[in-house]
Formats: structure tokens, C-alpha cells, sequence
């Protein structure tokens, strides 16, 4: 089944149990969704769909960011469960040790020796991760081996 199908299928079961909340993020998504097919003027793939579904949650986050920031708790609660609900349809996480060994795939595959190499890393990277692991959070580590190494290679040069 693919994500598309899901997110219908959940959408109808929700309308049929009365969880108008559920039913109302999951009509968001697949609006988005449609949009998105829409621009394209062509049907989205699995990926492209889920990119539409990552684009929502990252539009939560930076509301409940807001929210809280103008101190209004009431509105970063609702799109805290809001996010809740998208974040089923999301891939399961990367654990932080899964990351550090793809970031370390990802600088030998590249053959990356430097800081200025960050954009290869990440190329490799991106797709990989897309929707397993926040991308800041990625490429602050990949900045973080790529120092290091830059580090021994200046070591190892003196």
C-alpha cells in the first residue's frame, strides 16, 4: 500500500469514528498532496508524497515554534498534536549510532577530506535520511567529522 493510500484509507476510517482532529490533519496532508500534483500536472510518487507530507510537518514545527514564542501555549499544543498524528506516516527514525555510521558511509563513499567537501557529503546523505533524520541536525554532525578530519590531516601534515 503506498503512503497516498494510506492516508485515504486512515482519513475514511477516522470519518467513520467520529476522530474529526485525525480526519482533519490526514484531509491537510492529502490537500497537499493534491496541490502538489497539481503544480506538477502529473501523479507524485511514493517519494514525492512523502516530501509533501514532510513539508506539513515541518510547516508544524515552525508554528509551535511560534506559537510559543508569542506566548500563545493553546495554539503550539493543538499543532503539537497536529504533528503527533502526521509523524505515523513518517519512516521510523534513524537512531543517532544508525546516522553516525551513514555520515561515516557517506565521507568514505565521497572520498570528503575537508570541510570543503560538506556539499558532497550531504548529496550522498540527503536521500538516504530524507524523513529518518532531521537534515540540521545531519549536517551539523557531518560539519563536526569533517573538522576532525580536517584536523588530522593538518596534524599528520606537520
Amino acid at each position: 500500500m503506498t503512503l497516498r493510500e494510506r492516508l485515504q484509507q486512515d482519513t475514511v476510517a477516522a470519518m467513520r469514528s467520529g476522530d474529526s482532529l485525525r480526519r482533519d490533519v490526514l484531509r491537510m496532508a492529502i490537500n497537499a498532496i493534491n496541490n502538489a500534483e497539481k503544480a506538477k500536472l502529473a501523479p507524485l510518487t511514493d517519494d514525492e508524497v512523502l516530501s509533501a507530507v514532510l513539508r506539513e510537518v515541518k510547516m508544524r514545527r515552525e508554528s509551535i515554534e511560534a506559537f510559543r514564542g508569542g506566548g500563545r501555549e493553546d495554539l503550539a499544543t493543538k499543532e503539537e498534536g497536529d504533528l503527533a498524528i502526521l509523524n505515523d506516516y513518517l519512516p521510523q527514525a534513524l537512531t543517532d549510532d544508525e546516522l553516525r555510521a551513514l555520515i561515516n558511509e557517506a565521507i568514505a563513499a565521497t572520498g570528503a577530506a575537508s570541510a570543503r567537501d560538506m556539499g558532497k557529503v550531504m548529496g550522498w546523505l540527503s536521500p538516504k535520511i530524507k524523513g529518518k533524520a532531521d537534515g540540521k541536525v545531519a549536517s551539523g554532525l557531518v560539519a563536526a567529522a569533517l573538522a576532525r578530519a580536517d584536523l588530522h590531516a593538518h596534524a599528520a601534515g606537520h
